[in-house]
């Protein structure tokens, strides 16, 4: 190994972060207390059992909530309905296909219960991908919301479930406010009939509460250990291919405490109000929305939907949140509602993770809320949090922050050598935190899990203090005539333009040149014209960085979770070039 690659690693090994960490929080980290997600739900429930745990909140302000007892006793049925009812044996996998909902975090921790896998499947898929992962984890029950109820007969075509329940959003709030919602969804024809023979959530749960009447231990699966499987959590990774990675019970477990030591000085402990926007069914707000704060006592508001953000207008009015997490589109659409400006809520902490938070987005939430926008970082295959700015620290803008507790970091080189501090690579993670590899799929695994280090497939920098950057994908990276370009870099400057709502840089291939910048642009000013913007842009970037054709749009494409999604903008722009030369 020559000296500067020598020189590299005893940076990294030395851990420089750990001296900028913010007061009072750990280097090192015991093991967790509980043996299981499932006892960390127990031992939860019966803490604040009087407290409120969640709050579904619906865009026009209905509302209905559930106590810590309640989805501590409801869950039970549930885990008793799985286990003696339908026979499932432990790690058998379950799929959940649902958005933010009452009846979510009541069949998530059923299944755990049980000892069951979690099988995390995003509602508005169609046939087809549901088909694809249902196939993929081999699940062999689905629960899935009663308002893709159509999807059934192609979705299960072909895979292995046997089982399927249907839950509604109103599930769990009064009779007359449930017939009211679901009479207003059936004129909207927003409810379809179910094209398969299935149970009712509701029906299963009174099934499993007569089990548990004759046998209270029902529900109890054997308490296991941290290497039992939990969540199959799929991702595209750094292929595009969605995989399944196997997350265990000690992966969430760590990863949990991991963010209480970060978080914890800050989490007021049966107080705090958090308003979940972003999809449960997504790691980030799975362990961090989800368990982390139910682990606290804190009430949880869970909102369907951000999208339009007017749709969070009633849930900020008739609660004091002071907890929030998002992603830069949402934090930034936020701060543009004339609603959200008036009448600001008491946020006293607000995380960013997901895609790249811009800083002026981050330093126009701080002006309007009073507080700072800590940027986080993590990934499906780390529990996910792997690095953020800390709440009692220095936050630094442009950066993802330090690595939490127990977690080493290191960037490198594709030949997995350490490049040295200041210097671009891909950033690799080892920690208790990190997924064991993706379900059936042993040569991805291998690819991704090397030496005990998990490749990210993101560029990243990290400076003298521990402070990591992230560059950007490392497939999305543009070559432009040997030149590297970042599509966030220019990204981030198109968005200081006064008249740019947002944008999204991709790369085009055009021959020996390599590629072409080709940047997508919503637009506040229809007068806005290409040359406008490119003259914007030339004079805070180098030629070589600069867009060579500007395409507005209305909007862009979007997941779930509100990041663009570059790769549908690529597919498009490829077919557009392909059709022009036929």
């Amino acid at each position: 190994m020559a000296d500067n690659a020598r020189d590299a690693k005893a940076f990294y090994d030395s851990r420089p972060w750990l001296q900028a960490y913010g007061e009072g929080i750990p280097h090192e980290l015991p093991r967790p207390d509980h043996q299981s997600v499932a006892e960390l739900i127990r031992s939860a429930s019966r803490q604040h059992r009087d407290r409120i745990a969640y709050t579904l909140c619906l865009d026009n302000g209905m509302h209905a909530s559930l106590r810590y007892s309640e989805v501590d006793r409801l869950s039970d049925c549930f885990a008793a309905y799985l286990r003696e009812e339908l026979g499932l044996q432990p790690g058998e996998r379950v799929a959940v296909q649902m958005p933010n909902c009452l009846s979510y975090p009541v069949a998530v921790a059923g299944i755990l219960k049980a000892g069951l896998v979690v099988v995390n499947v995003n509602p508005l898929y169609t046939a087809s991908e549901m088909k694809g992962q249902l196939r993929d984890s081999g699940a062999s029950t689905l629960l899935l919301i009663d308002l893709f109820a159509d999807k059934l007969q192609d979705g299960l075509d072909g895979t292995m479930v046997k089982h399927v329940l249907l839950a509604g959003i109103a599930e769990f709030f009064p009779l007359p406010r449930k017939l009211i919602i679901r009479a207003a969804l059936t004129l909207k024809k927003q409810l379809p009939k179910p094209n398969r023979p299935c149970t009712r959530f509701a029906d299963a749960l009174r099934v499993g509460q007569r089990h548990l009447d004759r046998n209270p231990a029902a529900a109890r699966a054997d308490a296991g250990d941290h290497r039992q499987l939990a969540v199959l959590q799929y991702t595209g990774g750094t292929t595009g291919i969605p995989k399944g990675a196997m997350l265990s019970h000690g992966n969430l477990l760590w990863n949990l405490d991991q963010i209480q030591a970060v978080a914890g000085p800050v989490i007021r402990s049966g107080q705090d109000v958090v308003l979940t926007a972003l999809p449960l069914y997504h790691i980030f707000a799975f362990t961090f929305n989800m368990l982390c704060f139910y682990r606290n006592g804190c009430r949880n508001i869970l909102c369907p939907t951000p999208r339009p953000p007017s749709k969070l207008r009633k849930a900020f009015e008739q609660f004091d949140v002071t907890k929030f997490s998002g992603v830069n589109v949402l934090f930034h659409a936020l701060t543009r509602e004339d609603w959200f400006r008036d009448n600001t809520p008491p946020v006293d902490m607000s995380i960013a993770g997901g895609t790249a938070l811009h800083a002026p987005v981050a330093e126009a939430w701080e002006a309007l809320v009073g507080s700072p926008l800590c940027e986080g970082y993590g990934l499906s295959e780390t529990s996910p949090v792997v690095a953020v700015n800390q709440p009692t620290g220095r936050i630094l803008l442009g950066s993802i922050g330090l690595p939490v507790p127990g977690t080493d970091v290191r960037m490198v080189d594709d030949n997995d050598v350490p490049v040295p501090c200041g210097q671009p690579g891909e950033l690799t993670v080892r920690g208790p935190q990190v997924f064991s590899g993706y379900w059936n799929r042993e040569t991805e695994s291998a690819d991704a899990l090397r030496d005990g280090w998990f490749h990210t497939g993101d560029i990243a920098i990290m400076d003298e203090r521990g402070f990591i950057h992230i560059v950007d994908r490392k497939k999305d990276m543009i070559d432009v005539k040997g030149f590297n370009v970042y599509p966030n870099e220019v990204e981030e400057v198109l968005g200081t333009h006064p008249d740019v709502v947002e944008a999204a840089v991709i790369g085009l291939p055009c021959g020996e040149a390599g590629e072409s910048v080709i940047a997508y642009v919503v637009s506040s000013n229809l007068a806005l014209t290409a040359e406008d913007v490119l003259a914007f842009v030339r004079d805070r970037l180098t030629g070589y960085k600069c867009p060579q054709r500007i395409v507005f749009r209305e909007e862009l494409p979007k997941s779930p979770v509100g990041k663009i999604l570059r790769k549908e903008l690529r597919r498009e722009a490829i077919a557009e070039a392909e059709s022009a030369t036929t």
